[in-house]
């Protein structure tokens, strides 16, 4: 047994789930995810509990078990608490703002840069410009979008000047040593 894949998902307070097929709606009070599975897995519904089952132990329904308990378990996560993505902004200049509800970044190009939300997400900047939180319900969603506003700066080996997920740790390089 998959050992993410056996462990039972415990629905929380105001938390619906619609199983149609292989196509599962979740319902909270953040809002409303709905997701395709894979049509081997058997999803069940008791008691306020939900559990995922595999047909055989081969080598691909192995796979699928744990991958499709953990998307529910994101769904579910993300309907009733939701999801947010920590970024930090290093560099002489470097900044982000707010205008209206998109994001705009200053990261030493000759323009801004612009993020228009969508699909639920939602953006907040703290610490004078300096760390951007990205929130909303769908987890794969959020991670993407991070990645998107982390790719127009990345961090640099040297200084470690970019943008960069919180904890994330930046490998640095001695820089050059000159001649003596």
């Amino acid at each position: 047994m998959s050992r993410v894949g056996k462990a039972p998902i415990q629905l929380p307070k105001g938390v619906s789930i619609d199983i149609t097929g292989s196509t599962v709606a979740v319902k909270g009070p953040k809002g409303e995810l709905s997701r395709t599975l894979h049509p081997d897995m058997a999803i069940k519904l008791e008691d306020g509990v939900l559990s995922v089952g595999r047909p055989t132990d081969g080598r691909q329904h192995r796979s699928l078990h744990g991958l499709t308990r953990a998307l529910l378990n994101n769904m579910v996560t993300g309907v009733s608490t939701g999801f947010n993505k920590v970024l930090l902004i290093d560099g002489v200049g470097y900044r982000a703002e707010m205008d209206g509800k998109r994001l705009v970044l200053y990261v030493g190009y000759s323009h801004p840069v612009y993020f228009e939300p969508d699909k639920d997400i939602s953006f907040a900047v703290e610490e004078r410009g300096r760390k951007v939180i990205i929130s909303g319900i769908d987890k794969e969603y959020i991670g993407e979008i991070a990645a998107r506003v982390r790719k127009q700066r990345p961090p640099e080996p040297y200084k470690g000047k970019g943008i960069r997920y919180e904890g994330e740790i930046i490998r640095r390089k001695a820089g050059k040593t000159g001649k003596v």
